[in-house]
């Protein structure tokens, strides 16, 4: 027997949201499919708030820093990552989502939720063409940095645990590595 899941799209994912349907539930829609979310431990809320509250005063008026907040990708995805560094666009966001032409970079803090970030949600972002994705690995305290996206995956991995990253976005601001992983 060969199942097939019912595929969502980003407008049905709306419509179930604005219906309530959803509000008891903690989900994301990825490439069509409705998955849950981890709950978040007290050291994955401590050092996503505390790096998303440094690359603010570090970037400043450059970028909008958004923490757990949805992103509306053309994959029929709208994952929360745990910090999405974008445009500033104001009101704009009144009226949708950031896309992907205004995502500088999106990073994600895991713990339970490992393997989902490291295979599934880089495959995501890599298919839209984010430039830059960073998954801090909480067990080991590093960084693991994805870049330049090519066919549906990043072409460029490495893991830091301390240094300075120049974002590609910004490349002339240095991030202390230190400061987001174990800020």
């Amino acid at each position: 027997m060969v199942v097939t899941t019912a595929k969502w799209t980003i407008y049905e994912y709306h419509r179930m949201i604005a219906a309530g349907i959803l509000d008891d539930r903690h989900v994301e829609l990825l490439k069509g499919e409705i998955v849950e979310m981890s709950p978040e431990g007290e050291p994955h809320a401590y050092f996503s708030t505390e790096a998303g509250e440094y690359l603010s005063r570090l970037l400043g008026d450059r970028a909008t820093i958004r923490q757990a907040k949805p992103i509306t990708l053309p994959n029929n995805s709208e994952p929360e990552p745990d910090i999405a560094i974008v445009q500033r666009l104001g009101r704009e966001y009144l009226e949708h989502h950031p896309y992907p032409e205004n995502i500088f970079w999106v990073i994600e803090y895991s713990d339970s939720s490992l393997d989902k970030d490291l295979q599934i949600k880089s495959k995501v972002y890599a298919e839209v063409e984010i430039l830059e994705y960073w998954v801090v690995n909480l067990k080991k305290r590093q960084l693991v940095v994805f870049r330049y996206p090519q066919n549906g995956e990043y072409a460029d991995s490495s893991t830091l645990t301390v240094e300075t990253i120049y974002p590609l976005a910004f490349p002339d601001v240095g991030v202390s590595v230190n400061l987001i992983v174990s800020v």
